[in-house]
């Protein structure tokens, strides 16, 4: 129909004439409340982003000569923090004399990948940046599904 005739219908019923797809020939128009369709496509990308999991980037830092307790304390952190679906960012900063020995950082991560074990799964290699040497942790899949089935758990023994 002509535009004119579509326009003056539109404003009879008190709504706006939309162009829906202005690529097609003849491009195709509708009827609408322009500002409620503006709102209902905003909630909606508003719902999708929420439905989405963001991942948070906790750093823990380590030096090359750490103490054994020390590294301990860090790794249970470094633990944690893949339980609660968080990305580890393991970090190994070197100083003065440390820089010509950047093997012990290297050791010290390889170190770190292994005692994560299935909490963690390393993404990338180990990478140098300036005097610092570091590697990223993601949750694993099955951490994941271990948490969600402890979640279940208590509550199926609670009803019974």
């Amino acid at each position: 129909m002509p535009t004119d005739q579509a326009l003056r219908m539109a404003r009879e019923q008190g709504f706006d004439l939309v162009e829906v797809a202005p690529q097609a020939r003849p491009p195709v128009c509708r009827i609408m409340d322009f500002g409620k369709f503006l709102y209902q496509q905003k909630k909606k990308a508003h719902d999708s982003k929420k439905k989405q999991k963001q991942f948070q980037v906790k750093e823990v830092k380590f030096r090359p000569n750490i103490d054994d307790h020390d590294y301990d304390v860090k790794l249970k952190r470094a633990q944690r923090f893949l339980d609660e679906g968080d990305k580890v960012k393991a970090t190994v900063q070197f100083r003065g004399r440390e820089m010509s020995k950047p093997d012990l950082g290297l050791k010290l991560l390889k170190k770190l990948a292994a005692d994560i074990g299935e909490r963690g799964i390393q993404e990338g290699g180990a990478e140098m940046a300036g005097n610092r040497m570091h590697m990223i942790f993601g949750p694993s899949r099955k951490a994941a599904a271990k948490r969600g089935g402890e979640g279940s758990e208590p509550v199926a023994a609670e009803q019974a």
